[in-house]
């Protein structure tokens, strides 16, 4: 995969889930993401309400938390 495949938009957290699982809200669309691997290491903590950015899985299904805004 290419680094031109990899879409990246910004969202809200609406709601933490078990297992460090995130719904996020893209634009009126609600997705399930999960924490990045760096965002795990540093123990970046993620609230409700906290804007993020998100890597969107090009098949669908998940997203990325990659950073908190």
């Amino acid at each position: 995969m290419e680094e031109s495949d990899i879409e990246i938009v910004e969202g809200r957290v609406v709601e933490a889930l078990p297992s460090t699982l995130f719904r996020v809200d893209i634009g009126g669309k609600e997705i399930i993401t999960y924490l990045g691997g760096r965002m795990r290491i540093h123990k970046i903590k993620v609230l409700v309400g906290d804007k993020v950015s998100v890597q969107i899985d090009p098949y669908g299904g998940k997203g990325r938390i990659i950073k908190r805004l």
